[in-house]
């Protein structure tokens, strides 16, 4: 099992020990795994060049490229970050907005087989709706399965949550641990990554709008 870690900050807390916590549980040895911040790479412009010429043509590619070739070498795909006024990071967001045109609707890498792990953290409310962002995210990426951890702390520092608090998120961590190790290899896509790349599939037959789209869709096999 190989397993690349995006932290979407930069800092060791909450959300991080979070991760740390699940990773002890995978059947995966520390050499198979790849832990990277995003903290130091470019914001998107928006310049859609990625979108309409091609990824090399990104102006921040050289910075982005390394993560990518890490994300699809892996098997297992977690991205974490800690809840930021009802969201994921800023930094975390914009490196997803680097990845724009890996989405279903443009040129997807197919990634159904991987397994995706949402992680967020929050003194008070807000690391569910975090968590669903981020796994949106990956399900437009294709990842086949994106589970979740989404754990209020009921205060500033882990260390300081209440013992059925604590509880309660090793029985989660431990349930998608063990899924995850049941899964890895033989994980098929859920019906919501199997229903969007049929319609995009659909969509790229019918509206070809960008011949650079169509053009990789046809030489993946996924439309005539």
């Amino acid at each position: 099992m190989k397993i690349a870690v995006i932290h979407g900050q930069a800092h060791k807390k909450n959300t991080f020990k979070v991760t740390q916590l699940l990773l002890q549980k995978l059947n995966c040895s520390e050499d198979n795994i790849v832990e990277i911040n995003v903290n130091k790479v470019s914001p998107c412009c928006g310049c859609a060049q990625c979108i309409m010429k091609g990824e090399s043509f990104c102006p921040h590619y050289e910075q982005i490229s390394s993560i990518i070739k890490t994300i699809d070498e892996s098997d297992v795909i977690i991205l974490d970050s800690p809840n930021y006024c009802m969201g994921m990071t800023g930094q975390l967001k914009s490196f997803c907005d680097h990845l724009a045109y890996r989405w279903m609707s443009h040129r997807p890498v197919d990634m159904r087989s991987k397994i995706g792990v949402a992680i967020s953290t929050t003194a008070g409310t807000g690391a569910s709706k975090t968590t669903k962002q981020i796994t949106e995210q990956m399900i437009w990426w294709s990842v086949g399965r994106v589970y979740q951890i989404a754990f209020t702390i009921g205060s500033f520092s882990i260390e300081e949550a209440s013992k059925g608090k604590l509880q309660k998120l090793d029985k989660n961590i431990n349930k998608i641990a063990k899924n995850i190790n049941k899964r890895v290899g033989n994980s098929k896509p859920c019906f919501k990554t199997r229903f969007y790349f049929k319609m995009m599939a659909i969509m790229q037959n019918r509206m070809p709008w960008n011949q650079v789209e169509t053009d990789y869709w046809k030489s993946q096999g996924w439309i005539k």
